[in-house]
């Protein structure tokens, strides 16, 4: 029998209905923001990754699962290595959503010289292939947005104002929220803050982990957010990019706090935040449930040069995203769930199969007008019919039984009161809508 992948989910009934629920509050309030949905491919070219998450992560060097043909892999087997293969042939699933919808953005020119800014929002499952755990799984499921074409601070400040009303309406109380930002900088100032913060890991060589010597070369922000106890410390001391910010980095930070502070948002300055992906510039931004024990249940930033990156010209970016599994086990642990009530629906029963005619005919009609109904197809009794409809939570049962076909008529039951009435069969669909209302 074929399983489950360990660290994958099966997305069904209830926890189905969380997951959609989520996506209908994120249509309903992005939607108010003027943010239209994209769906990305779930492959895309290793290049789409790696030009924007960036070589130095974690993402790229050890989660990021490749894909290959039974033929490609096979020649790969022989060769030993990928050196011959083509751009379009080195593939890889989707860790993340932003270097996806920005490959798109570029390819489709969604955003043209002097053209207005695009506001996209997608839903869609990502795949790493980390160690399955609470709240970290080899497939999960995010929430995003992605606003390219805005260099304004005001357009950082309404994503982080819009997420944090996304949290609310999913049912978080906000002050179990924590709120962090930062600004880390951009090409102006950035790279002088690199060198200090490299020739302090440096200097402290014997202090931390083999990853984070080799993160002092490629990328020496990434060790701040390591996953060693130990290295954390040591970057306690470490230069704050804070401290380092030019002029117009350190201008736009204060600006996009300005708007925060008029919108009544609450935060917390984190100078060591740097988030996870390389991308980023400027703005950062990540949220906490303060006893949740699940970590963030979100974030994001600004990503002015993913653009040009991805091949496209330079054109200003910021989005966030949001993990579906850990907003989940973190509601859990204020004791909400996104659940919901199980779906209820109109059940057609018959008494025999001399009526199954009949209860087709009514099942179709009652459909056709946007009503969930259901019926019995195994030729239960009357008695199993009423149970079975008890069982799918049915607000009305329809019977029909010989009498009833031979009047004209059926008899709505009311499964709650118990109180039975018949109407004409052509006044069926009304009646039904009636009890509903």
């Amino acid at each position: 029998m074929g399983q489950r992948i360990q660290g994958t989910e099966d997305l069904y009934g209830g926890y189905m209905r969380a997951w959609q629920h989520m996506q209908d509050v994120a249509r309903d309030l992005f939607g108010a923001y003027g943010f239209d949905m994209i769906e990305t491919p779930a492959i895309e070219q290793v290049d789409t990754f790696v030009h924007g998450i960036g070589e130095s992560t974690d993402v790229v060097r050890k989660e990021m699962f490749r894909v290959f043909s039974g033929a490609l892999m096979d020649r790969l087997l022989e060769s030993g290595s990928e050196s011959g293969l083509k751009a379009k042939q080195r593939m890889a699933m989707r860790p993340e959503g932003t270097a996806g919808v920005v490959r798109a953005a570029v390819e489709g020119n969604f955003v043209p010289q002097g053209g207005a800014p695009v506001k996209l929002w997608y839903a869609e499952p990502m795949f790493r292939g980390e160690r399955p755990q609470k709240g970290r799984l080899r497939q999960f499921h995010q929430v995003g947005v992605e606003w390219l074409g805005a260099p304004d601070p005001a357009a950082d400040a309404e994503c982080i104002i819009m997420l944090m009303e996304f949290y609310k309406r999913l049912g978080f109380d906000p002050s179990k929220l924590k709120l962090s930002i930062n600004s880390m900088g951009d090409a102006n100032c950035r790279p002088a803050y690199r060198d200090k913060v490299r020739q302090f890991i440096l200097d402290h060589a014997d202090e931390m982990c083999e990853d984070c010597i080799e993160r002092a070369e490629i990328n020496p922000l990434r060790s701040f957010d390591c996953k060693n106890d130990h290295c954390r410390e040591v970057m306690k001391a470490a230069p704050l990019v804070t401290d380092n910010l030019c002029d117009d980095c350190r201008d736009h930070y204060a600006k996009v706090k300005q708007y925060l502070d008029a919108a009544g948002v609450s935060y917390v300055e984190d100078p060591t935040l740097v988030r996870g992906l390389d991308y980023y510039t400027r703005t950062v931004f990540e949220v906490e449930v303060e006893g949740a024990g699940v970590g963030a249940i979100g974030g994001g930033g600004r990503y002015d040069g993913l653009m040009e990156l991805e091949g496209g010209k330079p054109t200003p970016g910021i989005g966030f995203a949001v993990g579906f599994e850990r907003i989940a086990l973190a509601l859990a642990s204020q004791g909400v769930s996104l659940e919901g009530a199980e779906p209820s629906c109109v059940y057609v029963a018959c008494t025999g199969a001399d009526e199954r005619s009949a209860a087709f005919d009514a099942t179709l009609a009652l459909r056709r007008a946007g009503i969930r109904t259901e019926a019995d197809y195994q030729g239960r009794s009357l008695k199993s019919q009423f149970k079975q409809a008890d069982k799918l939570h049915a607000r009305v049962c329809v019977v029909l039984g010989s009498d009833e076909v031979a009047a004209g008529v059926a008899t709505l039951r009311d499964m709650s009161t118990h109180e039975q009435v018949q109407v004409p069969i052509g006044e069926l669909v009304e009646r039904v809508q009636a009890l509903l209302a």
